[in-house]
């Protein structure tokens, strides 16, 4: 997998950004990523140095559309937890 499959895109909710106040960012990632793969891109993506990473898997959620019952697509999370003093400059213009 390359670098720029890893990260799909950042998570901005209001929980998200709260988090960022203790260095750590919530971003979308590949479903086959791992830990260390996520870690990495991270690191060559935004140029900051991560600690540790949590990762999860979102389960689809049902939905109704019309008569037909159906399912969101399920994805992986990762929370990315960055070195005392680092931050990625995209999530403060925000």
């Amino acid at each position: 997998m390359k670098k720029g499959e890893i990260v799909i895109h950042p998570i901005i909710t209001e929980k998200s950004t709260e988090q960022q106040e203790n260095g750590k960012y919530s971003f979308k990632v590949n479903k086959r990523a791992n830990k260390k793969e996520i870690m990495k891109a991270v690191k060559d993506t935004f140029a900051v140095e991560p600690v540790s990473c949590n990762i999860m898997n979102i389960r689809g959620k049902k939905k109704k559309v019309r008569y037909k019952l159906g399912y969101t697509s399920s994805w992986k999370k990762a929370i990315v937890t960055l070195k005392e003093g680092d931050k990625i400059e995209i999530f403060e213009g925000v």
